[in-house]
């Protein structure tokens, strides 16, 4: 039998059902206790994700008048609806391997931004430059930590290279990296190309998690 309890201070329980390890109950449990899952599902947010460029925005302010935007992993969409939310004129493409339902406006890729067609697809579908690029892209673990974090740090190396080719001067990237943040030989690069580089953890990523966001504003343009 499933079903859910109230535990001190009105905290949500979740009761032990057949078929269900203890790991999936504490991740149902901690869900259903957090408030920016609630949140999300009361302002229409596809996942609690939003929350944190909501955040980085609010110190950053990368979002201030662009008018093109790459999300790269842009599932389940979160990103990209407050992207249309605070800029509904904005023209956003995004990508990801996984389906994504429509988001009105929006040119959705299902792709792996790997593949050597996705950079060429991406920058048609801006129809120009692009104002900022924001990447939310993490490999699949396998459990090793060295190698999950080769992994994903591989694709944020990837969407800075893409972001150097389709930014227009002034512009911004946006990446979530690991723990430790962007390592050394990316943040030297993305201080080449961009004014102001600097790590962040906002209020919305968990406490235990061991993602970071890197924002590296003010593109300084492709050398002739």
């Amino acid at each position: 039998m499933t079903g859910r309890r109230s535990g001190p201070g009105g905290r949500q329980r979740v009761k032990t059902a057949r078929g269900r390890t203890a790991a999936s109950t504490r991740w149902l449990e901690r869900q259903l206790n957090d408030p920016y899952v609630r949140r999300a599902k009361a302002e229409g947010y596809r996942s609690r994700a939003a929350y944190k460029l909501i955040e980085l925005d609010e110190r950053f302010g990368f979002l201030r008048g662009v008018g093109r935007v790459v999300d790269l992993g842009i599932a389940p969409g979160g990103w990209t609806q407050v992207v249309r939310k605070r800029r509904p004129d904005a023209v956003v493409a995004g990508i990801d391997l996984l389906p994504v339902d429509p988001i009105e406006g929006v040119a959705i890729f299902q792709l792996d931004f790997m593949d050597d067609s996705a950079p060429a697809l991406l920058a048609e579908a801006l129809g120009g430059p692009a104002d900022l690029v924001l990447s939310d892209m993490a490999a699949n673990t396998v459990g090793h930590q060295q190698t999950d974090h080769l992994r994903t740090m591989a694709l944020v190396e990837a969407g800075a290279l893409f972001a150097a080719e389709v930014l227009r001067p002034g512009g911004a990237f946006v990446a979530k990296v690991l723990a430790g943040g962007a390592d050394h030989g990316l943040v030297a690069q993305l201080k080449r190309d961009f004014a102001t580089v600097k790590h962040a953890k906002p209020p919305a990523s968990r406490k235990e998690s061991s993602e970071w966001y890197v924002v590296a504003q003010g593109f300084k343009g492709r050398a002739d």
